[in-house]
């Protein structure tokens, strides 16, 4: 039986809400505040979760941190249920990893809704693995350890992170790595004018943060999804021990490191030798998929290119309009469409 549990400082919200999920089949657990729900979400472990934002004890932001940093709770379908005065704080809940919400006043359907779609997204993360497990081979050699692996993935749940949402801040806490299943993830850096520096660009198959794992510090940039995303979490304590007993694991993650540290240097190398028109051209190619051909197109703002390419927002717009001039691609809004890679990959410098 699926396990919901509704955190609602509310006694006739909390209750309407467990009578409908009672005679939808659902296994109901109830907490009067986020202090409880806490413990009960560790104890239980449901299948997904409902929570009011202002309550007392501890409020909805404090639940959704605690839940997220234990690895047995992180990964939990997470739905707020808010007042209406409450929605300016909602790009807050979702910034921190919150899966959905519901308005207060909501009506059955509404919350049924909202839960089978949340499970039903849930149930269908196999259907990432299946693609990534196949990919997993690249990464490990050994059969005991690529087993082990896999054993660790599939025990996890991917997270979906929309469009703008952020992974992790920098100067958070490294608590794991996550693998990107599907989307691009972006990490950046504030320079000390405030400008933006796009130090990566992660995509299917990616690892994000083994800098940080391997090293033993504190994220050092900051990272958001450039479009909708889903992401598995590892967490650190798992890896470490896979990393000790099997060497082969180990140096295929160094191996990683190293390749994204060479990536990285060679991106700074291009911004301090490089003309503006050849690093706008190089971060285009960069964002497209591999094996991409004419007539392909990707979403991406002037700003992220401007952060990618290490120049000014308006030193982007104007060299688009030169590229469109000279027939190297289209662009509609935030919509590049590649028309002549190969002149464009031949940009002299």
């Amino acid at each position: 039986m699926t396990k919901a549990l509704i955190i609602e400082d509310n006694n006739d919200i909390r209750e309407s809400i467990a009578e409908i999920l009672g005679l939808a089949g659902y296994e109901v657990h109830q907490a009067p505040n986020g202090k409880i729900g806490v413990e009960i979400a560790l104890k239980e472990i449901p299948d997904i979760i409902l929570c009011d934002i202002m309550m007392p004890e501890l409020d909805g932001y404090g639940v959704l941190y605690l839940l997220h940093k234990n690895p047995k709770t992180s990964t939990i379908p997470f739905i707020f249920i808010t007042a209406k005065s409450e929605r300016l704080d909602l790009r807050r809940a979702m910034e921190m990893g919150a899966d959905d919400y519901l308005t207060k006043p909501f009506d059955a359907i509404e919350l049924l809704n909202a839960i089978e779609s949340r499970l039903k997204r849930k149930n269908s993360q196999q259907d990432f693995y299946s693609h990534s497990l196949e990919n997993i081979g690249d990464i490990v050699n050994g059969k005991e350890g690529l087993s082990e692996f896999k054993k660790i993935i599939e025990e996890r749940v991917a997270r979906s992170f929309q469009k703008n949402q952020v992974v992790h801040y920098e100067g958070d806490r490294a608590s794991g790595v996550y693998l990107v299943i599907s989307g691009k993830i972006k990490t950046i850096k504030l320079s000390e004018d405030g400008r933006e520096l796009m130090t990566g660009i992660y995509e299917a198959d990616d690892f994000l943060g083994v800098n940080c794992l391997l090293s033993d510090a504190t994220f050092t940039d900051t990272a958001t999804a450039i479009e909708d995303s889903q992401l598995c979490f590892f967490p650190k304590e798992q890896l470490e021990e896979l990393l000790r007993f099997y060497p082969d694991v180990a140096g295929k993650f160094i191996k990683i490191l190293s390749n994204e540290n060479r990536i990285k240097d060679s991106h700074l190398l291009e911004l301090a030798y490089q003309s503006v028109r050849k690093r706008i051209a190089k971060s285009l190619l960069r964002l497209f998929p591999k094996g991409a051909i004419d007539g392909s197109h990707i979403s991406i703002t002037r700003d992220d290119l401007a952060a990618m390419s290490g120049t000014a927002s308006e030193t982007v717009s104007r060299t688009l309009t030169e590229f469109r001039n000279e027939g190297l691609i289209e662009k509609k809004g935030s919509i590049v469409t590649i028309l002549d890679q190969l002149k464009i990959s031949r940009m002299k410098n």
